[in-house]
């Protein structure tokens, strides 16, 4: 193949790839620093040393928390949730408030040993639940799409973190 058709075939496929790509699914390209954010939801500790390798017993240590507590992206966009645990994410739409969550409501996580303790499932408001099993891999990347302007609350639904106050917020700007 000569250069120039390798340089125009390469052109015409990432013109029709962008093409189909946008009619294919009708999104818009989103782009500039509020179009995605960040949040560790959850963290491991280097305090005490922790070697997960060799973990000691009873539950791994680990930070509950999302760090940061409240992020800002603009309709359309994302935040890329860095989960480190166990841990499963919940989003519930604007005018949700972390009291009006109903903790009485649970659900058992699934495949876990009788007495694990369960998932909140509160399905008032909910735009979103992550995946959640005793399989699920702990340390992950959920990514969640924010179409609409609104301050979303973002909780850990297995019970004992929720608790504990693991929470925060996504504001979502026009």
């Amino acid at each position: 193949m000569k250069r120039r058709e390798f340089v125009t075939s390469v052109l015409a496929t990432g013109l029709a790839a962008e093409t189909l790509g946008a009619q294919g699914h009708g999104h818009e390209g989103i782009a500039g620093p509020l179009a995605s954010a960040t949040v560790s939801f959850g963290a491991w500790p280097t305090e005490p040393p922790l070697d997960r390798l060799e973990l000691p017993p009873g539950p791994p240590p680990n930070i509950h928390e999302l760090i940061p507590r409240t992020v800002t992206t603009k309709a359309g966009g994302s935040v890329n949730y860095i989960v480190a645990g166990f841990h499963n994410i919940a989003v519930y739409g604007p005018g949700t408030r972390f009291q009006d969550i109903n903790a009485g409501l649970t659900m058992p996580v699934p495949g876990a040993p009788p007495g694990f303790p369960p998932i909140i499932d509160d399905p008032v408001n909910r735009v979103y639940r992550g995946p959640i099993s005793f399989t699920t891999p702990q340390d992950r990347v959920e990514v969640v799409h924010f179409g609409t302007r609104g301050l979303y609350l973002v909780i850990c639904a297995f019970l004992p973190h929720f608790l504990d106050n693991m929470y925060g917020w996504v504001r979502v700007l026009r």
